[in-house]
């Protein structure tokens, strides 16, 4: 017996927007604990989720030399890895929420993919053998993992969105103990080791996650809002007060018929291209230069902890500061980091290539983190982030960008005209996302009845 109160009666409620919500019934009354335990198991299937780019990043040199890949061999394998990833995670959110299908089925199979695929490049130096089984199987099981755990976190957080760039921010730094171990492993030739130690921690881990996931009924809110005031009270909901909301809910087809879909797109794209870049080139770049893996591994480590810590603060700073502004000011200073990673690179100034590598990483995962409220404020909030993921599919068109940059401008010469080309992008990127419009609102408001 529970003491003197009965069950909860779940009942729905709408806002002001004419959004449902399911109300009445708490998480521990769904889960017998604490919704935190799905934002933990989501968070550490995310950590391990990112070796297959950051992890693999850092690693390029190394793999080319000891399997005698060229470059564009070995970048490749990176570009292929990105597309599947980025593009499995919309295809996932949408048949869980059209299928319900619950997030054991999905976070297993990308357990099983992406370890499969790390353990094999460990394993195996044939070129082919690693496309097939860590560039588009490792990919598409990473994107399941990535896919899977936001959707769950966004599901059960509906008033906190800063929970997502938490969860997000892992897939980043999480790559950072591999990268410490690899720079010092390189020199014993332990590389291959450590990749399939890395393919065994993540079926362990990513599987432990996949055995704790639940999702919430469809709507649930937390007993303790009120989603009604939520909708409209700047002092309930603080991101309110830089942050408009969208006129209403657009579906995946509606949105893709909108002129700021596009935009947004391509904003994304820029990004993505960016961030690769930074990630496929600085490995690269420190390795002929003769400072080593581990100069490399600092660098990428730098890139992909950056990348992660302003995920962290980059959600709440959204909700305060404005997303897209937050946005815009983030690839700026991104352009100023491509610059700074020139000097550094041309002049073998190591520890302002690591600052150079820190604010570009920075840059990234603040967009990255403020993607899914800057979706939803155009296109309305939807339960697990199918909107958001639709635009995340534009890290691939980046990838391919970037990576392919990268491989273009591998000489010697190269970075003199590399560089200045990203930053570039990084500007255009902040450009597109100032000309942003709500659809569905008025470009010019109406004029006032004269007299």
């Amino acid at each position: 017996m529970r003491g003197s109160s009965s069950p909860s009666v779940p009942h729905e409620v709408r806002d002001f927007y004419g959004r449902r919500h399911r109300v009445g019934v708490s998480d521990r009354e769904l889960l017998g604990k604490s919704r935190r335990w799905m934002l933990w198991a989501a968070w550490a299937a995310m950590l391990v989720a990112s070796l297959g780019q950051y992890g693999y990043g850092a690693l390029v040199p190394v793999l080319g030399d000891r399997h005698g890949w060229t470059v564009t061999h070995a970048l490749s394998v990176l570009a292929i890895w990105t597309c599947c990833q980025s593009l499995t995670v919309y295809p996932v959110a949408r048949l869980r929420h059209r299928l319900r299908l619950a997030p054991v089925v999905p976070m297993a199979a990308g357990a099983v993919l992406t370890a499969n695929g790390l353990i094999t490049l460990g394993a195996s130096g044939g070129f082919l053998v690693a496309v097939l089984s860590h560039a588009v199987l490792g990919g598409l099981g990473a994107g399941l993992i990535y896919g899977t755990a936001l959707g769950v976190v966004a599901k059960w957080y509906p008033e906190r969105p800063a929970r997502t760039s938490f969860v997000s921010g892992a897939f980043a730094y999480g790559s950072i103990p591999f990268l410490v171990v690899a720079g010092w492993l390189v020199g014993a030739g332990g590389v291959d080791l450590l990749l399939v130690l890395s393919g065994t921690a993540v079926l362990l881990v990513a599987g432990a996650a996949a055995a704790v996931l639940r999702d919430p009924p469809d709507g649930w809110w937390p007993a303790h809002i009120d989603p009604r005031l939520w909708a409209v009270d700047k002092s309930v909901n603080p991101g309110l007060r830089n942050n408009k909301p969208a006129v209403r809910r657009y579906t995946p087809r509606e949105v893709l018929r909108t002129r700021v879909s596009a935009l947004l797109y391509l904003a994304v794209a820029c990004t993505a291209s960016v961030s690769l870049f930074d990630l496929a080139y600085l490995a690269l770049l420190a390795t002929r230069d003769h400072a080593g893996l581990p100069i490399a591994a600092a660098a990428v480590g730098a890139l992909a902890g950056a990348s992660g810590l302003a995920r962290l603060a980059a959600g709440w700073a959204g909700e305060r500061l404005g997303r897209a502004r937050l946005v815009r000011r983030a690839l700026a200073a991104g352009a100023v980091a491509q610059l700074v990673l020139l000097f550094a690179g041309l002049h073998g100034l190591w520890w302002l290539l690591l600052a150079g590598a820190f604010v570009a990483g920075a840059s990234a995962g603040t967009c990255y983190a403020v993607l899914p409220g800057l979706a939803e404020a155009h296109f309305g909030e939807h339960p697990g982030l199918p909107i958001f993921s639709l635009f995340y599919g534009a890290k691939a068109s980046g990838g391919l960008v970037g990576i392919g940059l990268a491989m273009i401008f591998a000489d010697p010469v190269g970075p003199t005209l590399a560089f200045p080309i990203v930053a570039v992008l990084s500007l255009a990127g902040a450009a597109l996302v100032r000309t942003l419009r709500r659809p569905g609102m008025p470009t010019l408001l109406p004029p006032s009845p004269a007299g």
